[in-house]
């Protein structure tokens, strides 16, 4: 029996969300959950009952139509037109498990009870989740300020009973999904469309998964740059604590300790056959580590409130007998916050391929591209060529689309974020992360190699008889791309504690 998550009020984490969807829970709403949004429902249609008055998107038209009047008989049609007109996304899927995330996002925001949906709207989001029933959702389309409004409506659609869905890895029509399930069709009512659409869940759900990725590579960044720091021979005084205490900042000290803790006991660290100083790649992985960590945790900080925020609008205040029409829908926090992400990312790699270069230089006893006879074989010559590429690739997608903005609507939304080019240009570089660091990571082992009989520490040692299970040392060339695609799925099946992570 799969464990239950219970949606409430409560602050929701990088860990809990990860928990939730890694041990596959099921969503229940508290019945803290159930009052919010059973109250926000009847304060709102009170409102509509005894006020003739207009609310933005709730008996008006949407946008530079926000003066257009809607009649009460076509508040729920108006709802449904807004939803299938917005569903106009375009490029790539979404990746499955941002979906996830997207969805427990959109129910967590409307569980806090400011959005006046109806009650069997939430819990058939909540079915869709616990079903793994996945919208078909794509990367293109929002501009990250009315909320993300083709990614959600997209979302929204098998709501409806519209659009398709991804179940047990087929796309089948939602339509067919709700006869399965003996489900009709949600009629939406006021308000309801704008709840689904407005809000930042596309590039919230982007950030988390971001986050979640960049604490893992943060960590195997350290890691794979400790064998390349034993690889290379170097001098282990720019891990020294003095060092650091006297230019304290948090992710440095953190990143010194760490290498420090990865390399304790290590023969080759101890040996005194050092240069006076080693490449800035090798001797400034401290700084330059650790300015990373500091941002993930910038982001961290962000995103976190972002996720546990209302960013719908109006934004019904029932208890203070107010509706509200506001902009907290706009992605401008969130759109700064990924592309420095992304920039933070994009040099972990950048420095990494340094490294690489360095170890297959041919310097500090190591054969050029670590291949005992070079020349007859290429060795690792076209790996660094491959991560060279990759780094120069990143450099250009780190560039930041918080920068712009284009006018829409006529000219009502006339400043955007761009935060959801910024998000999905952030895992885009990320992804690319991955594959940099698996290809220091074989440089640094075919190197490490190449110092025995002196080891390295324990837990090196350890680590790289886990890596050789599944990429042998290189003798003779041999078809390498296999070896990087191995090592990239030995850094993604690589398993790290939460409390290491976060």
């Amino acid at each position: 029996m799969r464990p239950t998550h219970y949606v409430s009020s409560d602050i929701l984490s990088l860990s809990t969300i990860k928990d939730i969807i890694d041990e596959h829970k099921q969503l229940e709403l508290s019945e803290e959950a159930i009052v919010n949004i059973r109250k926000s429902y009847e304060y709102l249609h009170g409102q509509l009952q005894k006020d003739d008055k207009p609310i933005y998107g709730i008996n008006t038209g949407f946008g530079s139509l926000y003066e257009v009047r809607i009649s009460d008989k076509n508040l729920s049609r108006l709802q449904h037109n807004l939803v299938i007109s917005h569903a106009c996304g375009t490029g790539e899927l979404v990746p499955e498990y941002v979906v996830r995330m997207m969805l427990l996002l959109k129910i967590q925001s409307l569980c806090y009870g400011y959005s006046g949906v109806q009650l069997k709207t939430v819990q058939r989001l909540i079915d869709f989740y616990n079903h793994d029933i996945l919208p078909m959702v794509y990367t293109q389309g929002s501009l990250g300020a009315s909320g993300d409004l083709a990614p959600l409506a997209h979302l929204s659609l098998p709501l409806l009973g519209e659009g398709e869905v991804l179940v047990d890895g087929k796309m089948v029509s939602a339509k067919s999904i709700l006869k399965k399930h003996n489900w009709e069709p949600i009629a939406l009512e006021a308000k309801e469309g704008l709840a689904l659409l407005n809000g930042t869940q596309f590039m919230s759900a982007y950030g988390v998964y971001c986050l979640i990725k960049s604490y893992k590579l943060s960590y195997l960044a350290d890691l794979i740059a400790s064998v390349s720091i034993d690889a290379f021979n170097c001098n282990m005084s720019p891990f020294d604590d003095l060092v650091h205490m006297v230019r304290p900042h948090r992710g440095q000290v953190k990143t010194a300790q760490q290498i420090q803790e990865f390399l304790k006991g290590s023969e080759i660290g101890a040996s005194e056959d050092k240069k006076v100083q080693d490449p800035y790649s090798f001797r400034c992985i401290p700084q330059v580590h650790g300015a990373t960590k500091d941002t993930i945790r910038f982001a961290d900080n962000t995103i976190k409130t972002e996720i546990n925020s209302v960013t719908d609008n109006p934004i019904i205040f029932w208890e203070s007998d107010r509706i509200i029409s506001g902009g907290n829908f706009h992605g401008q926090p969130l759109a700064l916050a990924m592309d420095y992400l992304g920039i933070a990312m994009a040099e972990l790699g950048n420095i990494s391929e340094r490294r690489t270069y360095q170890l297959v230089s041919g310097l500090r006893g190591l054969p050029q591209f670590l291949v005992k006879k070079p020349g007859l074989n290429s060795g690792f010559m076209m790996p660094q060529y491959t991560a060279a590429s990759i780094v120069s690739a990143n450099k250009q997608l780190a560039t930041p689309a918080s920068v712009d903005s284009i006018v829409t609507s006529n000219g009502q939304e006339d400043h955007v974020s761009m935060g959801a080019n910024a998000a999905t240009q952030c895992l885009r570089i990320i992804d690319n992360l991955e594959t940099v660091l698996a290809i220091e990571l074989m440089n640094a082992s075919q190197a490490l190699s190449f110092r025995k009989p002196k080891k390295s520490s324990e837990f090196i040692e350890s680590f790289m008889d886990h890596y050789r299970k599944g990429v042998p040392l290189l003798e003779d060339d041999r078809l390498i791309g296999d070896d990087v695609h191995a090592s990239i799925g030995f850094i993604q099946s690589f398993s790290i504690e939460n409390d290491l992570l976060f």
